[in-house]
Parts: structure tokens; sequence; C-alpha cells
């Protein structure tokens, strides 16, 4: 610790700055970081309901509620009724939203590209260690199997 700073301290700035950087790259295309990450998950776990989405970020169905009620008011995503289980719903990606996953791609590279350049070599031992940060305390990617290593992992 230095100065009473917490050692932790410049991940939290670093974190914050990072979202600063992708939230300039994901603004023109009227989403924000959580919505883009909602989107990438849909892609890779196909048909979903709100609950398994909710689950999968570690949040309420409320709060998933109404990040999936932007996405479908932007046409993004579909909201019908699970033909298997009447009672509860299914979401997925519209044409749109996957073309949109191009973009979110588009802007997740540039903030990587950011990274390297400030970094070199560095990046990707930054990008492992985070990995296995967010892996030891309890996270994962969502929609992937918790199986993974942080090697296998891509965000």
């Amino acid at each position: 610790m230095q100065n009473g700073t917490s050692d932790f301290h410049a991940l939290l700035h670093t974190a914050a700055l990072i979202d600063a950087e992708l939230r300039k790259h994901l603004g023109p295309l009227g989403l924000q970081p959580r919505q883009a990450r909602v989107l990438e998950a849909m892609g890779r776990m196909g048909a979903v309901s709100q609950t398994e989405l909710a689950d999968a970020f570690g949040i309420t169905s409320a709060s998933m509620s109404t990040m999936t009620a932007r996405l479908l008011a932007a046409g993004y995503i579909t909201q019908d009724i699970n033909p298997v289980s009447r009672r509860h719903n299914v979401l997925e990606l519209t044409d749109k939203g996957r073309i949109m996953l191009d973009a979110v791609a588009q802007a997740w590279a540039h903030v990587d590209a950011t990274i390297a350049s400030l970094l070199g070599n560095d990046a990707d031992t930054l990008f492992v260690l985070a990995q296995r940060l967010r892996a030891g305390l309890g996270g994962g990617v969502p929609g992937r199997a918790s199986a993974d290593t942080p090697a296998q992992s891509s965000d």
C-alpha cells in the first residue's frame, strides 16, 4: 500500500478508464457496455429466458428486465412465449441484433488495440491475469461453461 491507498485502487481506476474508452466506441451505436455484453451472451446462448440471462450475469431478473426492455425497444431482440413451457418467455436476437454483434466486436477490438498499444507484449499477460482474477472471484463468461480456462476465454 502506498500513501494510504489500497493496492487495488489502480485496478478500480483503470477499470473506469477502460469503461469510458469502451463507451466512446459503443456510444455511436446507441449501446451501453452491459447491453453489448447481453447481446454478445445471447449470441453465444441462443434462445434464452430472461431468468437464465439474469443468472448468467449474476443480477436480478428485474435488472435484466430493464435491460432487455431497452434491447426489445431497439429491435435487437424478440420476446416470444416459450413453445415448451408456455408460462415462460424466450428471448432471441433479431437479424438487427446479429448485425449489431459485429459492430460490438469492432468496438471491443478497438479497446483491445488501445490496451495493446499502451502495454505492448504485457497486454497478453494482463488479459490472462484479469481472467484468472475474474474466475478466482467467482465470475465467468455468461453463457459459457464454467470449466473454461482463462486461455480459452475471449472476454
